[in-house]
């Protein structure tokens, strides 16, 4: 009778364990700002100690996990992407083909599409790599060098999306685009919510301000598991002799003001992503430390969410 039980239990914990597996999950693949870390020309202390790490930390970018499809998706193609795709090759064991099955682009500035141009005739010489983006992106990049000639010789192929409209890239995923306010010299820009059968993540690694959007960020934010959302800068006195006004952005100090009265569980669905050079989060552990005391967190390269 002991040997049946023990039997049934095995049988149940194995179909639980494959279940487990074969819901889709997210793995943060960079969280840096476009310019990376350490930066270009910075000969800050918060640079000094980059130059020094073996360890390097990526550019934002995120990769959607399908087990049960052996499929996978990139968000983002930054400068960083081959060795994001190496990173990400030894993270899932070599599991998943090398390149993605689509690629899903907010916004045309450097750190978010410029790695395009690895799929070309110089580098990898891709064929047909599926871009998911806005349709002003899309004519950039069918009527603009380099990334024309990409669009010419069938290394990609690019897909249009729609503001407020979901695509199914496989059974039981949707990805929905949200146009964001930012600076859109090339562009438009966009968040991602992306479903899954058992998670939902938000995806805003660049924009101008929350009052500025159409929706409201907390209502956002409680209608996800998970919220990768941009923190570029902790505060205004970041950039000292910086007008912050060009560069806009949601501080990080004003995010947690707006979040302040929220349930704890709201807050913890926050994970700061697309943190500039000089923003302590990056560099300084007491930083860190004081955000999660109230009750936020921060994306860390590697991680995964499930």
């Amino acid at each position: 009778m002991q040997l049946l039980r023990n039997l049934i239990w095995v049988c149940f914990a194995l179909i639980a364990s494959n279940s487990y597996a074969q819901n889709p999950y997210m793995i943060v693949l960079g969280t840096v700002q476009d310019g990376g870390y350490p930066h270009i020309g910075c000969k800050k202390t918060c640079c000094e100690k980059a130059w020094k790490r073996t360890d390097k930390q990526y550019i934002v970018s995120l990769a959607l996990v399908d087990s049960q499809s052996r499929k996978w998706w990139l968000f983002e193609a930054t400068p960083d992407i081959k060795e994001q795709l190496q990173y990400f090759k030894t993270i899932t064991n070599g599991r998943y083909n090398y390149l993605p099955d689509g690629i899903f682009i907010t916004h045309a500035h450097i750190g978010h599409y410029t790695g395009l141009m690895q799929l070309g005739r110089e580098a990898l010489g891709a064929k047909a790599v599926t871009v998911y983006s806005m349709p002003v992106l899309k004519n950039y990049f069918e009527t603009n060098g380099p990334w024309s000639q990409l669009v010419k010789l069938q290394n990609i192929s690019v897909y249009a999306l729609q503001n407020g409209k979901h695509v199914i890239p496989a059974s039981g995923i949707s990805v929905t685009p949200y146009i964001v306010p930012h600076r859109d010299e090339y562009s438009e820009t966009v968040g991602f919510k992306i479903t899954t059968n058992t998670t939902s993540y938000l995806f805003i690694p660049d924009i101008d301000k929350w009052q500025k959007w159409d929706k409201q960020i907390i209502d956002e934010v409680k209608a996800v598991d998970f919220a990768f959302i941009d923190a570029t800068f902790y505060n205004e006195a970041e950039l000292p002799g910086k007008r912050m006004e060009e560069v806009p952005h949601p501080f990080v100090s004003e995010t947690m003001q707006l979040f302040t009265n929220e349930a704890d569980y709201v807050k913890s669905k926050i994970h700061f992503i697309h943190i500039n050079h000089t923003n302590p989060l990056l560099w300084r552990k007491p930083a860190e430390d004081s955000v999660r005391k109230q009750g936020f967190n921060i994306a860390k390269q590697g991680n995964t969410y499930k």
